[in-house]
C-alpha cells in the first residue's frame, strides 16, 4: 500500500480548491494551510472537520515550512508564487505553483535551477489547460488528428471590474494595481502550447488602451496581446484582459496541416468544434460536441469548477511524484516558464515599440546568465532601479482617496456574505 502523499497549502482563499481536492484524494493527506487571513483560515478548519480531517492551521510562512510534509501547494499571491516556490525546494518539498510562475527574468531562471537541483517535483496548476475543451484538444492533438499546427488562437476575456474591490481589497500595493496587462498571459497562452507541445521563440506585445474607469478603481492597464511564433514557424495570437463583454470569453483555435481545433465561442453551444479533412483536399467532417473527461473521471467529480479544470493540476502533481503514467499530464518546469515569460518580453516588445523580442530557451544552461540579475518588472519592490511603468500609456495619478473608497467596497462586500 502507497503511503499517503502529506501536503500543506500557502493561501487558503485561492487555494480552497486544492483543499477540497486533497480532502478527498485517496493518495493525499492535507497536513497544514498557512494564510495571514483568519477568516479564510476558519473556512478551512470548517471544511476539513466535515471530512474528519485535523490540520495545522498557521499564519507564519517558515513555520509552515517547517511541518513534516512532502508537498506544497502555493496559492499566495500570483507574482510571489517563484520566491516561495524556491524556498519550498530547497527545503526539500516538492511544489505545485498557482499561476504566475515568476515575476521576472531573474526569477525564471533561479526557479529552473532550483528544481533542477533539488530533484523535486515542479508542476504548474495553469487549470485553463484542463478545461473539458482545452484538455481534449491536448489529447486530440497529441494523437496526430488535426497534423502540426499551423496557426493558433487563445482568448481569455474577463472584465474584473465589478469585482475589483473585492480581490484588491483596496491596497494600492496589490499585485493586481502593479501588474501590467501582458503579464498575466497564460490562461490564454497555456493552453495553446500545452496542446501543442511546441516551445515560444519569439515574441510581439501589444497593450490596448485602458478602460475608462479602471482609475477610479486604483488600477491603469489595457488589455493584453501577443504575437507568438513556435519553434516550427507556426505563430499563435494570445489575447487576454478586460474588455467588455458578458459573459467573458474563454476560447482555443488550433489549426493544423490535416484539419482545426476551436471551442465554441457563444454560450448555449456545444463546447467543442473539430474538422479534419479526407483524402480529398478541402473536402472533411466537421464534430460539434461537449467533451467529457474521460481520464481519472470518477476522482474528477470532486471539483467541477472552472469547466471541471481545477481537479486536474492537484490530481496530476500526485500521479507524478508517485512516478504514474498520467502524472505525463503534468505542467513541468520548462513549460510554464514558457508561458510566463511570453508575457514579461512582450511588454519590452510593447515599451519598444512592438519589436519582435526573442524568446530564450531557459533549458540552455548558456541561456540563462543574460537573465540572472534582470529584475525588471512593475513591482517597485523587486525591480528597483529597473521599476518599467504599469502601462505604456503613462502613470496616472491616483489619490489616497480612491484606494480608500475601494477599501469601503471591499469592507461592504465582505459584510454582506
Amino acid at each position: 500500500m502507497i503511503e499517503k502523499i502529506k501536503v500543506g497549502v500557502f493561501g487558503a482563499h485561492r487555494g480552497i480548491t486544492m483543499i477540497n481536492v486533497l480532502l478527498n484524494h485517496p493518495d493525499a493527506v492535507l497536513v497544514s494551510v498557512c494564510d495571514k487571513h483568519e477568516p479564510s483560515l476558519q473556512q478551512v478548519k470548517k471544511v476539513a472537520e466535515e471530512k474528519g480531517v485535523s490540520v495545522t492551521l498557521m499564519n507564519n510562512f517558515d513555520d509552515f515550512l517547517r511541518q513534516d510534509m512532502d508537498a506544497v501547494v502555493l496559492a499566495n499571491y500570483a507574482t510571489e508564487h517563484a520566491t516561495f516556490a524556491i524556498r519550498c525546494l530547497k527545503a526539500g518539498k516538492h511544489v505545485l505553483s498557482e499561476v504566475l510562475p515568476c515575476e521576472t527574468m531573474a526569477q525564471a531562471v533561479e526557479l529552473i535551477e532550483a528544481v533542477e537541483q533539488s530533484g523535486k517535483v515542479y508542476a504548474y496548476a495553469e487549470n485553463y489547460c484542463y478545461m473539458r475543451h482545452a484538455f481534449e484538444m491536448w489529447q486530440r492533438y497529441e494523437k496526430g488528428e488535426i497534423g502540426e499546427v499551423m496557426y493558433a488562437e487563445g482568448e481569455y476575456i474577463h472584465d474584473c471590474s465589478s469585482i475589483w474591490p473585492r480581490i484588491t481589497y483596496g491596497e494600492r500595493t496589490h499585485w493586481r494595481n502593479l501588474l501590467h496587462a501582458n503579464y498575466y498571459c497564460t490562461h490564454s497562452l497555456g493552453p495553446i502550447l500545452t496542446i501543442t507541445g511546441r516551445r515560444p521563440v519569439s515574441v510581439v506585445g501589444f497593450e490596448t488602451i485602458p478602460l475608462d474607469g479602471m482609475p477610479k478603481l486604483g488600477s491603469y492597464r489595457g488589455t493584453g496581446i501577443e504575437l507568438v511564433t513556435l519553434d516550427n514557424g507556426a505563430v499563435a495570437k494570445s489575447i487576454h484582459g478586460d474588455l467588455k463583454r458578458e459573459p467573458g470569453s474563454i476560447n482555443y483555435e488550433i489549426y493544423g496541416q490535416k484539419g482545426m481545433m476551436e471551442s465554441g465561442r457563444l454560450e448555449g453551444t456545444k463546447t467543442l468544434n473539430v474538422y479534419r479533412e479526407g483524402e480529398s483536399v478541402c473536402v472533411g467532417a466537421w464534430e460539434n460536441y461537449d467533451p467529457i473527461n474521460e481520464i481519472a473521471a470518477e476522482k474528477a467529480e470532486i471539483a467541477q469548477s472552472h469547466g471541471g479544470s481545477d481537479f486536474y493540476p492537484t490530481h496530476f502533481f500526485i500521479e507524478k511524484i508517485l512516478g504514474r503514467p498520467d502524472g505525463k499530464w503534468s505542467i513541468d518546469v520548462y513549460t510554464a516558464i514558457d508561458m510566463g515569460i511570453c508575457g514579461i518580453l512582450a511588454y519590452r516588445s510593447v515599451l519598444a515599440g512592438n519589436v519582435k523580442v526573442t524568446v530564450p530557451n531557459l533549458r540552455n544552461i548558456e541561456e540563462r546568465d543574460a537573465f540572472r540579475t534582470d529584475n525588471a518588472c512593475t513591482n517597485p519592490d523587486v525591480a528597483k532601479e529597473q521599476l518599467l511603468p504599469r502601462s505604456s500609456f503613462g502613470e496616472p495619478v491616483i489619490p489616497d482617496e480612491v484606494y480608500e473608497a475601494v477599501r469601503k467596497k471591499y469592507l461592504e462586500m465582505e459584510r454582506s456574505k
